[in-house]
């Protein structure tokens, strides 16, 4: 047993997952040393700023800055976070049909330089806006929606507040599963059963409470400010009609670069349950998965890359005879399944209806408008991606006369 629990806790470390916080950033700094004071200046105001049009400007005479002061993991999370969500907001500042087609020095060097520190790309992923984003109001209060604010925050008001927090609240639910599949992992070493299905009961529990918590979206975010306002300004610069031919990172590069906007399909945890479950996510789908874990910390990558190498989980249990194993698999496998189907009727609801009603009234919402209608922030063909990973899901169940 206390090799178990040493096992679990050396785990726990390499991967740097918290048995509370799962892949949450643990007490994010909310400011960085005065150097960087205009960093923090500009993307503290940053809604007033584009609301006002001046953020461009400000931006194109900002300094040069040297990022060799950041000295600590914290810091440079708040630096990628900080310098992401200005380049957003500078690039989408005019909407749809002006994006800017240079990101300039002043922003551009100092971010890429920050994220080859970090092992991220130079633009706001969801380990910036969902798992390093965020504060209590009440220190001594609880994890729960009402003391949690958003360190900062792009156009949406509270709709923007309540996506990101709820997704963040969604990603802790995820740390018991997380838990579970290392327990998993150190179970299916020793051929030890019980540890494998004490390992998928807590991955089932941890599903079902992420889909809970996921239902809390419809009361804190509203469609039409999510399509209209802040989806724009989670979308990148690659497979997408707005940007075709990507963005330019003056000081970097001469050529542009292609860099793909925030998504959930960069949860690292929802990767990690997939590898765990051996569900083979195959063609495009699988293609676009494997490229968003280029936009996960580097860890957290690991960590899948782990578990995709480990010998199949779903055939050790087809060649066990143990009914409570498949149940127990079963169970995992239909929770995922589940939450999928609802991610569907989410996008559904925020995405596809006011973007279809954008159209229809010919004329478009501010922000995307119609322009990403069928597209997810991440490049993806929207429904037919989410479709197919909940597929590949359902088609892991193992069936009664299943064998290896």
């Amino acid at each position: 047993m206390e090799t178990q629990k040493r096992d679990t806790l050396q785990a726990l470390q390499a991967f740097d997952i918290s048995e509370k916080l799962g892949f949450l950033l643990e007490e994010p700094l909310t400011d960085l040393p005065d150097y960087y004071r205009v960093w923090m200046d500009l993307a503290n105001n940053l809604t007033h700023l584009i609301e006002s049009h001046e953020l461009r400007d400000l931006v194109d005479e900002m300094p040069v800055l040297s990022p060799h002061l950041l000295s600590n993991h914290r810091e440079l999370r708040l630096a990628h976070l900080a310098l992401g969500f200005i380049s957003m907001g500078y690039v989408w500042q005019e909407g749809q049909h002006s994006p800017a087609q240079i990101l300039p020095k002043s922003l551009a060097l100092p971010y890429w330089m920050v994220s080859r520190r970090l092992g991220l790309p130079p633009i706001a992923t969801y380990a910036d806006s969902v798992l390093a984003n965020w504060k209590l109001k009440d220190p001594e209060g609880d994890m729960e929606i009402g003391n949690i604010d958003l360190i900062l925050s792009l156009p949406g008001g509270e709709s923007c507040r309540g996506f990101f927090v709820v997704s963040l609240l969604v990603e802790m639910d995820a740390s018991l599963g997380l838990m579970g599949v290392v327990e998993v992992m150190h179970a299916m070493e020793i051929s030890d059963l019980v540890g494998i299905q004490r390992g998928l009961n807590k991955v089932t529990e941890s599903l079902k409470k992420m889909k809970e918590t996921f239902k809390l979206m419809h009361e804190h975010v509203d469609p039409t400010v999510f399509h209209g306002t802040l989806r724009i300004f989670v979308s990148g610069w690659r497979d997408n009609p707005m940007l075709p031919n990507g963005l330019l990172y003056e000081g970097v590069s001469n050529e542009p670069i292609f860099l793909s906007g925030g998504s959930a399909a960069q949860s690292s945890a929802i990767q990690c349950f997939d590898a765990l479950l051996s569900i083979e996510q195959e063609g495009e789908t699988g293609a676009f998965l494997t490229r968003m874990r280029d936009y996960m910390p580097p860890v957290h990558r690991q960590l899948i890359e782990t578990l995709t190498a480990l010998p199949s989980l779903r055939d050790f249990i087809l060649s066990c005879s143990s009914s409570d194993l498949r149940q127990a698999y079963n169970s995992c496998v239909t929770a995922l399944v589940d939450l999928r189907s609802y991610h569907l009727s989410a996008v559904t609801k925020y995405i596809i209806v006011p973007g279809n009603n954008a159209r229809a009234m010919g004329c478009p919402l501010r922000g995307v408008g119609t322009a990403l209608n069928d597209k997810g922030t991440g490049g993806s063909d929207l429904m037919a991606f989410l479709k197919s990973a909940r597929d590949a899901a359902q088609n892991a169940l193992i069936l009664e006369r299943s064998s290896v």
